[in-house]
């Protein structure tokens, strides 16, 4: 198995925990779904000039891609973190710099888009989002630790 191979699947599993520890924080808190992944699907689409099509089609491609960019970055992250080298080191401190990109990777283009900013939020807003990327750095670390 190649490393990209490796770090593809570990990113994907990486991406499930994330989604279900995001899922479990709406459930147990009640909270609603953030729309940040398809606002920053709607702003790349008009950077881009890409027609999404009528308001309600618009809205269900957009449904269906943000999800796709958060995939994405999720196998995105966990191969530039395999390329840089970073199987090379421990489990704890992969899960880590794991973690830091990939909240760097999400949230760099959403701030970029002005779909979010980061400066705006309270501690609350920081540990909701703190929390699914550090289940997602663990286990991308331990399933590119377990490929090995």
């Amino acid at each position: 198995m190649t490393p990209t191979s490796r770090a593809l699947i570990a990113g994907a599993a990486g991406a499930s925990a994330l989604n279900a520890v995001t899922y479990l924080d709406m459930a147990v808190r009640a909270r609603p779904a953030s729309s940040a992944g398809e606002d920053s699907v709607g702003q790349l689409a008009d950077l881009a000039h890409v027609d999404l099509g009528n308001q309600q089609t618009a809205e269900t491609r957009k449904s269906g891609l943000g999800p796709l960019l958060g995939y994405a970055t999720s196998v995105t992250a966990a191969a530039i973190f395999t390329a840089a080298g970073g199987r090379r080191l421990s489990t704890p401190v992969s899960a880590l710099a794991l973690t830091g990109l990939a909240m760097l990777a999400s949230n760099a283009p959403m701030t970029a888009l002005k779909v979010t900013d980061p400066r705006s939020w309270s501690a609350a807003d920081w540990v909701t989002d703190l929390v699914p990327h550090l289940a997602y750095g663990a286990v991308t670390a331990v399933a590119l630790k377990a490929l090995r």
